[in-house]
């Protein structure tokens, strides 16, 4: 059974920097890992993917360039390194894995693990 928990959450100001980390307990078939959010009052949406076995990474259009997603193999975590945080990334964000790869990897429903989220407040 995989087990995902999120952390790395926090307040912090506009500009700034946080790394959120998704410690993964049991094996992830799919080598898959992706990260949502969810802002208050909005929809879960995608922000970026990683399958580490092939190398292969994603990002939504707004987070590329300054969200780096990343595997640490030797500590079985995902690694999500958010810069240049604005407002509106303020959300709850969550990582989530797939138990078999699926092309569509933007869409929250192909997820069967997920973690419990981890929330980003980030002040103007």
């Amino acid at each position: 059974q995989v087990q995902l928990v999120e952390s790395g959450g926090g307040l912090v100001q506009a500009g700034d920097s946080l790394r959120l980390s998704c410690a993964v307990s049991g094996r992830i078939k799919s080598s898959a890992v992706g990260w949502f959010r969810q802002a208050p009052g909005k929809e879960r949406e995608f922000v970026a993917f990683i399958r580490w076995d092939v190398s292969i990474t994603d990002y939504e259009a707004s987070m590329e360039g300054r969200f780096t997603v990343s595997r640490d193999d030797a500590k079985n975590m995902v690694l999500l390194q958010m810069n240049s945080l604005k407002p509106e990334d303020t959300a709850v964000y969550y990582c989530a894995a797939l138990g078999i790869y699926r092309l569509d990897y933007r869409s929250e429903r192909n997820y069967d693990y997920w973690g419990q989220g981890t929330r980003v407040t980030v002040s103007s």
